[in-house]
Formats: C-alpha cells, sequence, structure tokens
C-alpha cells in the first residue's frame, strides 16, 4: 500500500494585548497518531522556541511599544513501521499588542478668568487614542472627550479653590483588537478671584 502522506488542518490567527492569555491551540490532521511538531520565530512573546503537540493557552507577553508578530511553524509527521513520512508544514501567527500608556502630565493651578496650559497627551505606543473625563464641568471643561485639551479660560465665580480631576485613558487598537493601558489623572485647581 502506498504511504499515505500526513496533513495538519489549518490554525487561525491571533491578536492578543499584553499580558492576556492567548487561546490555546490544537492540533489535527486526516490521519491517526500524527505527531505535530512546531517552532515559533518569536519567543519573546512567552512561548518556547519550539515544541511537540498542542500549545496550551499561555500568558502573551509584548512591553516593547509597537505589536509583535510571531510566525509558528507547524510540520505533521507519521511514522508507520519504524518509516516516517512528513508532511507539508503551515504557518499562523499569534500578534502580541503592546500596552499603551500616558506619560506624566504637570497637575495645574491658575486663577479664575485666565488660561489653562494645553494638555497634551503622549505615550510609548504610536498611534494611540486618548480618552478623558472631567468630574466638574463647572470649571469651563467638558464633561468628556477625545484627543488632548486645549488651553481655556478657567472659571470660578465661587470664594473657595474648585479642584477638576482630569482622567486619561490610553487605549490602542491593531488588527481589530483595542487594549487599554492604566489611566493617569491630572487636577486643574481654580482659585477664586479676591
Amino acid at each position: 500500500a502506498p504511504v499515505q502522506t500526513p496533513t495538519v488542518n489549518p490554525v487561525s490567527n491571533q491578536v492578543v494585548c499584553n499580558a492576556n492569555p492567548t487561546t490555546a491551540i490544537t492540533f489535527t490532521g486526516s490521519l491517526p497518531n500524527t505527531v505535530f511538531n512546531w517552532t515559533n520565530n518569536t519567543p519573546s512573546i512567552g512561548l518556547a522556541a519550539s515544541g511537540t503537540g498542542n500549545i496550551a493557552s499561555f500568558t502573551a507577553l509584548n512591553t516593547g511599544g509597537a505589536p509583535v508578530v510571531a510566525t509558528i511553524t507547524v510540520t505533521p509527521s507519521r511514522t508507520v513501521s519504524g518509516n516516517t513520512t512528513v508532511g507539508t508544514p503551515i504557518t499562523f501567527t499569534i500578534t502580541v499588542n503592546p500596552t499603551p500608556n500616558v506619560a506624566a502630565i504637570s497637575n495645574q493651578v491658575v486663577c479664575n478668568a485666565t488660561p489653562t496650559t494645553a494638555l497634551n497627551f503622549t505615550g510609548n505606543v504610536t498611534g494611540t487614542v486618548f480618552t478623558w473625563t472631567n468630574n466638574t464641568t463647572s470649571i469651563g471643561l467638558a464633561a468628556t472627550g477625545t484627543g488632548n485639551i486645549p488651553a481655556f479660560n478657567a472659571v470660578n465665580t465661587g470664594t473657595a479653590p474648585i479642584v477638576a480631576s482630569i482622567v486619561v485613558t490610553p487605549r490602542y487598537t491593531n488588527a481589530g483588537v483595542t487594549c487599554t493601558g492604566p489611566t493617569a489623572t491630572i487636577t486643574i485647581t481654580v482659585n477664586p478671584t479676591p
């Protein structure tokens, strides 16, 4: 009888955020007793450089500022009566998106009816979108927004300082997966006119 060549069925690519678990991968093929050997060209994602058999879920790693794409090559082999036949390899990728951050920004103290300093948000990951909330709209700043906050004339018509807290959330999206980083809080204190 002719020797049958083992195969490995396609595996879906994955995109995950740094520090999140991957989906476990189970290899299948057309013939029983097929052995699946694999190699990984980017072990820094938290997966060994090579292995045999299924790949359990693992915590994906990317401490840098850009997505990391690991290519995994899977080769099926089958041994019958001491003769090993190797099939055609397949590849798939695991993309690990970085965790975005918000670079430190100084708190501000201004007087009533004077302009604030513009708040320009930056971080370690190019393409990060910054959204923010403000818990005290009476100072002259909206309750929510996206992107930088231009200078505005601060408002406090009362007799005591008003402190507004602005919470900034960084989000980075790549390949349809959005990763959210730690928030940063900035205060704007508006002193009253004496």
